[in-house]
C-alpha cells in the first residue's frame, strides 16, 4: 500500500503489541527501521535475522523517560542510517480507577512520565535532524481519553491530553519546515492483555493493532502531506 523504501522509521515500543504491528508494517513497506524497546532480548526474539534483514534493522535499548538515554538512542540511529525520516511513537500506558482525591501522587506522576514526558523527549531529540533534512513525519499515539476528562481517569486523561496538545504545538512550530506532526487516538485495542482483563467482552468491536498501524503509515506517507496537527480517531466499533 505504501512505499518507504528510501526512508528510515524510528519505532518506539517495538516490543509491544501496537509497536510490533507498526514496526512490521514499516519494514514490509520497505523502510529501514530503528526498533526501540527496554529489552534487547525481546527485540531479538521478535525480529529474528532470518525474517528481518540485518542491514535494514537497528535495535536500540532506551528509557524514553530519560533524556540522556533518548539522546543516545537518536545518536546511535543516525550513526547507523544517517537520517531519521519518521518517528512513530507508540510508548504509553494506562492506570486509572480512582477519584482524584484518592489517586496517589505516584500514579499522577507515573502517567505524566510514561505518556507525556516520553513523547516530549523523543520529539525534542529527533526534530533537529528533521529540520536539517527539511523533511520529517512524527506520529504519536494519544488516546480517546485525552479528548475530555472523565470520572476516575484524571492522571490518564491529563497525560494523553498533554500528548495531543504537544502534537498541536509541534505542528504549529514545524509546518513550514517540511515536517508533519499528528497523532492517532486508538479505541480499545485487541491485545491478549486486554482480553485477559475483559473476559466475555465483544472483541469484534475492538480495533486490531494492524489497523492502527495502517493509519500511522498513512500519516507518515506523502499521501498525508496536507494533514498536520490532527488527532485521528481509530476506534473500530469500541
Amino acid at each position: 500500500m505504501f512505499d518507504f523504501s528510501d526512508e528510515v522509521a524510528l519505532v518506539t515500543g517495538a516490543g509491544g503489541n501496537l509497536g510490533g504491528a507498526v514496526a512490521r508494517a514499516f519494514y514490509a513497506s520497505g523502510a529501514s527501521v530503528v526498533l526501540v524497546d527496554r529489552s534487547i532480548e525481546r527485540l531479538t526474539a521478535l525480529y529474528p535475522s532470518e525474517q528481518f534483514v540485518p542491514a535494514r534493522v537497528h535495535f536500540a535499548v532506551a528509557d524514553l523517560a530519560d533524556e540522556a538515554s533518548v539522546t543516545a538512542l537518536v545518536t546511535g540511529a543516525l550513526d547507523r542510517f544517517g537520517r531519521i525520516d519518521i518517528l512513530a511513537n507508540t510508548v504509553g500506558g494506562y492506570r486509572a480507577g480512582t477519584p482524584v482525591h484518592e489517586t496517589p501522587l505516584e500514579t499522577w506522576e507515573f502517567m505524566l512520565t510514561l505518556n507525556a514526558r516520553t513523547a516530549f523527549l523523543i520529539s525534542k531529540a529527533v526534530i533537529p535532524t528533521m529540520l536539517a533534512q527539511k523533511y520529517g513525519k512524527i506520529v504519536h499515539v494519544a488516546a480517546r481519553g485525552g479528548l475530555a476528562g472523565t470520572a476516575r481517569h484524571s492522571a490518564y486523561a491529563a497525560s494523553k491530553s498533554a500528548v495531543i496538545r504537544l502534537v498541536e504545538t509541534l505542528a504549529a512550530e514545524l509546518r513550514h519546515e517540511g515536517i508533519n506532526v499528528n497523532c492517532v487516538l486508538p479505541g480499545t485495542i485487541d491485545t491478549p492483555q486486554n482480553r485477559a482483563e475483559a473476559p466475555g467482552a465483544d472483541y469484534s468491536k475492538w480495533v486490531a493493532p494492524e489497523d492502527i498501524a495502517n493509519v500511522i503509515l498513512f500519516l507518515a506517507s506523502d499521501a498525508a502531506r496536507a494533514v498536520n496537527g490532527a488527532a485521528v480517531p481509530v476506534y473500530g466499533r469500541s
